[in-house]
């Protein structure tokens, strides 16, 4: 079967409740250690077909937010999703009162009952109407996002299709083009502001109920935080203030010389290179076959994964009018399968894209067979980093996909990443502030954002964009929005994902086995046991310090002048 053979079935919640109640039954009266093991595992099959149904949904409409049957069943899984999870919350207070529980430890780990403890501080039945309205509102960013229709230079564009415009060599198009896109969202001000003060208050009215005393522990657990908080990540950002932003700020600098300008405006930060951005030499369909060649070459088991990727149909990877923005990578249970999402738009994009996801799918693939869902996969400060490493094991290939633009790609690849880190760590930070003051107007939270702009991107200069410059340029970040407190995820794992490129360069073979062993692990562990298995140091505990030298120095080998 392939992707498209993968049948849907609305799920029936009654006969589903049914089910799972009288599996949930025979769990808690078994007479013995085997058959509650056997009503676990029924359990989790009937939690795995619902999920495979609510992936299934979630990907066909992303494909084609304008298809009104998987609009419609987008709808019934934000209904429904929370009474859901109310079952699901049956099941977990089971878990921690098992009869048999050191039994059930022995065969299904420990750490399942650890999250389970974790996510009970997350749900209760009182907030089922609050989560269905919180994902109903998530849902309509993503609606307002992927119906942009911009008008450009005699065309008429998607945010994703506006990329190569913001990066083109001449200036004068960069500039027309961000001020389109600024003009999209100021069209959507009003809306967008509203959106978030709804899906602030829904969170913070969920936390009340489930007795925290902000939103914030509430969305650490939530993203299965167990082994650092708060006060954690917030010297983690002063990590970044003091090692990062100096860097972004040299790179900055270096930008505008060779780009020749005598002064950087917001626009000009896109365009590495007075020659254009590196970009693949292959159109969409040979840039996959080149991407199916460096994964035989890569190792044994990437090379058995992305065939059957392709020959399943897992990928969709071409934007397109009505298609969802951004990419992601999720995985379908039933079909043990994961699936890759992206929008191409022929900029350096599409192979980080592709590496990126790629690297999400891999350690799937690799935990697939794993009979406990919680083991699947790990919380996201881990599986970015099997997503950015894989961004990394990629540069052998680089020049397959660049030609001769390889040295700039790296250049670019990397000077990106280290602004990614300093982007994530204000992102953070603002959400941080917005919600331990969560009265704030959206007038606030906008001179809020242009604040901790100014502090971890202090070269940006918005010139005449009035939109920008009063600090709305967070309305364009997903993640805010859909996943609250993720984005420092990416910039914790960033750090990680340094470190095995500083590895391959001194032993390849043992970097690649550390980051298979990794994958392999999937979400059997915490964040730091995690990185002690892969012999990686803690973003908590100096890796920042200890990495940004090196990266720095190959920056410096890089020639820029390209």
């Amino acid at each position: 079967m392939t992707f498209k053979d993968f049948k849907y079935e609305r799920p029936d919640m009654d006969a589903l409740s049914s089910a799972f109640k009288e599996a949930l039954d025979a769990f808690e009266n078994a007479k013995d250690p085997d058959a509650q093991e056997q009503a676990l595992d029924e359990i989790n099959a009937l939690r795995r077909r619902f999920n495979t149904m609510k992936t299934l949904a979630h990907i066909r409409h992303s494909i084609d937010t304008k298809d009104a049957f998987y609009e419609k069943e987008k709808q019934f899984f934000d209904e429904n999703g929370p009474l859901f999870s109310s079952l699901n919350h049956r099941f977990y207070q089971a878990l921690s009162r098992a009869s048999f529980k050191e039994s059930l430890k022995e065969r299904k780990g420990n750490l399942l009952f650890q999250k389970a403890e974790q996510s009970l501080k997350t749900f209760s039945d009182d907030i089922v109407e609050d989560l269905q309205r919180e994902n109903s509102l998530a849902s309509e960013h993503n609606k307002i996002l992927a119906g942009a229709e911009i008008e450009f230079n005699g065309g008429t564009y998607n945010l994703s299709e506006m990329a190569p415009f913001t990066q083109s060599p001449e200036r004068d198009t960069r500039r027309r083009a961000s001020k389109a896109v600024s003009e999209f969202f100021t069209s959507q001000e009003e809306t967008l502001d509203k959106l978030y003060d709804d899906l602030v208050n829904v969170r913070v009215k969920i936390a009340e109920k489930l007795g925290y005393d902000s939103f914030i522990p509430l969305a650490y657990n939530r993203l299965g935080r167990s082994d650092y908080g708060p006060e954690d990540v917030k010297a983690f950002r002063e990590r970044v203030k003091r090692y990062i932003v100096p860097l972004s700020e040299k790179l900055a600098k270096q930008k505008q010389k060779r780009l020749g300008l005598k002064a950087m405006k917001h626009y000009d930060h896109a365009l590495e290179f007075k020659s254009g951005n590196p970009t693949p030499k292959k159109d969409s369909d040979a840039l996959l076959d080149e991407a199916d060649r460096m994964y035989e070459d890569m190792s044994e088991e990437t090379d058995h994964f992305f065939s059957f990727m392709r020959e399943k149909g897992l990928m969709d990877l071409k934007t397109k009018k009505g298609k969802a923005g951004g990419g992601f990578c999720t995985f379908i249970p039933d079909y043990r399968a994961p699936f890759i999402f992206a929008n191409f738009n022929g900029t350096k994009h599409d192979v980080d894209v592709l590496t990126h996801e790629a690297g999400h799918a891999f350690q799937m693939f690799m935990s697939r067979d794993k009979d406990v869902p919680e083991y699947l996969s790990s919380s996201p400060d881990i599986m970015e980093i099997h997503s950015m490493s894989m961004e990394f094991f990629a540069w052998p290939y680089a020049e397959r996909f660049f030609g001769e633009d390889t040295e700039k790609y790296k250049f670019a690849h990397l000077s990106s990443a280290l602004r990614l880190i300093a982007y994530g760590a204000a992102i953070d930070e603002f959400q941080h502030d917005v919600f331990e003051d969560p009265g704030m107007t959206p007038e606030a939270r906008k001179a809020l954002w242009r604040e901790k702009e100014r502090t971890y991107m202090p070269y940006i200069d918005y010139e005449d964009d009035p939109f920008l410059e009063r600090g709305g340029q967070w309305h364009k970040i997903m993640h805010i929005f859909v996943i609250p407190f993720y984005m420092i995820d990416y910039t914790l794992a960033q750090t990680c994902a340094f470190q095995y490129l500083i590895r391959r360069l001194e032993d390849s073979q043992k970097a690649w086995e550390s980051y298979l062993e990794l994958c392999k692990a999937g979400g059997e562990r915490p964040f730091k046991a995690l990185l002690k298995l892969a012999g990686l140091k803690s973003p908590f505990e100096g890796a920042l310090e200890e990495t940004i030298p090196s990266i720095e120095d190959m920056l410096e080998k890089i020639d820029d002048t390209l």
